[in-house]
């Protein structure tokens, strides 16, 4: 079973948060969301999202991979958080899965994870990438980065983690039982 990491911050885009956290934990995975100042993050559409726990309570070693949701304040927040982008390059270094979802690979590029790897976000902060290639596909996965575009796509990405973390039969039985 894998351990996986969900900072929220207020802002965050909730489809992309909740439909991650749902499928992830439909597969068996143990998922942390955790606040990274309070854990009640009021979300881009004023849903109100209580987290299991504070950032400051997790401990970065027992995570088997780190997902960022995004949301324009949602991940202002995460980029501003130095406990985040630490996090983003200490599991990367240490071959462990990091994903991030609409404006999110933003984090990735402020953590230098970005440089010589093709990923995708949400069209609208395109502009604001200065390394990596960009490209227009609903999810990619460039070795242990995974990115997508935005809330459409957040049943792709989530499905995306589960086959990584815990194989393609598993993410086929979770969206057979989800009737996708």
């Amino acid at each position: 079973m894998s351990t996986v990491l969900v900072p929220l911050a207020d802002g965050v885009e909730e489809m992309e948060a909740v439909i991650v956290i749902d499928v992830l934990r439909r597969a068996g995975c143990r998922v942390i969301s955790a606040g990274i100042k309070t854990r009640t993050v009021t979300a881009s559409r004023d849903t109100v999202l209580v987290a299991d726990r504070l950032l400051s309570e997790v401990q970065i070693d027992a995570i088997d991979a780190l997902v960022l949701p995004g949301g324009a304040g949602g991940t202002e927040a995460l980029l501003a958080d130095e406990r985040v982008l630490a996090a983003a390059k200490r599991l990367y270094a240490a071959g462990k899965t990091v994903a991030a979802i609409c404006a999110a690979p933003l984090v990735l590029q402020a953590a230098g994870l970005l440089e010589g790897h093709r990923f995708t976000s949400h069209p609208g902060v395109r502009e604001r990438f200065t390394s990596g290639v960009r490209v227009d596909e609903r999810v990619v996965v460039e070795g242990n980065l995974i990115t997508s575009q935005g809330p459409g796509t957040a049943f792709d990405f989530a499905l995306a983690l589960v086959a990584r973390l815990e194989g393609k039969p598993k993410a086929n039985a979770v969206a057979a039982a989800m009737v996708m």
